[in-house]
């Protein structure tokens, strides 16, 4: 059978472009959206992948919907082999660490981190299973701390968190035959990133494809930009 790959945050953007990349190689892909007609809205204008994109209503900072996504995966799919966690908010950017609204900062790290994490976590036992996974997150140059700088704290701190959190699901995962790698797709013109970014979503998602597709002796607790390691 396909695999199944799970994109999250896939309605717009990077995601949607690595959501329909992964089905013209022939995955089944569960475009993963917090509004199911945002995502059907999305899925539609892809009628040659009409047979191997399905919509699922998920949104990364509710347990609750993370539990309810869980189950209904497993119900139309029975399996998952691939998860992007793609789903990302990038709230604070007038802000310096210094007079930073904290509550803006958590609601970043809830959904760039933290929904990450759940995710992992609930899919996790389905690779398991099977033997086999790719786990791709996607982080974010701002992130390293080989060039940390200042400003959109929130936004850097929750990147480098989610780069750590690469490292040790790398390390706890690797006996399983689960791959785990974060990459950094670069400036994109995206509603995150502006018309003004130097590159589009869909070679944005050149290197994460590539990752979700990695075959068993590829790298784990990598960080990469267009195929190639970045310094953490």
């Amino acid at each position: 059978m396909s695999r199944v790959a799970v994109v999250t945050g896939a309605n717009r953007g990077i995601g949607l472009a690595i959501a329909t990349r992964l089905a013209a190689e022939g995955m089944r892909v569960v475009l993963a959206s917090r509004s199911a007609s945002a995502g059907e809205e999305a899925a539609s204008r892809y009628p040659e992948h009409a047979g191997r994109i399905s919509v699922g209503t998920l949104d990364v900072a509710d347990r609750g919907s993370i539990v309810d996504f869980t189950r209904w995966l497993h119900r139309t799919h029975g399996r998952c082999d691939v998860l992007v966690n793609n789903a990302a908010v990038a709230i604070d950017g007038a802000q310096d660490a210094g007079t930073a609204d904290l509550g803006l900062v958590r609601a970043t790290l809830e959904v760039n981190l933290f929904g990450a994490w759940q995710m992992t976590q609930a899919l996790v036992p389905a690779m398991r299973a099977r033997g086999y996974g790719r786990i791709v997150n996607m982080s974010s140059g701002v992130g390293r701390l080989s060039a940390m700088t200042g400003g959109i704290p929130g936004y850097r701190v929750s990147k480098t968190a989610l780069n750590a959190l690469t490292l040790v699901f790398a390390d706890e995962l690797r006996a399983d035959g689960i791959l785990v790698n974060a990459c950094c797709p670069g400036h994109v013109r995206t509603g995150m990133g502006g018309a003004g970014a130097e590159r589009s979503a869909e070679a944005a998602a050149d290197t994460p494809v590539w990752l979700a597709g990695l075959p068993p002796d590829g790298p784990t607790g990598g960080f990469f930009r267009d195929r190639r390691p970045l310094a953490w």
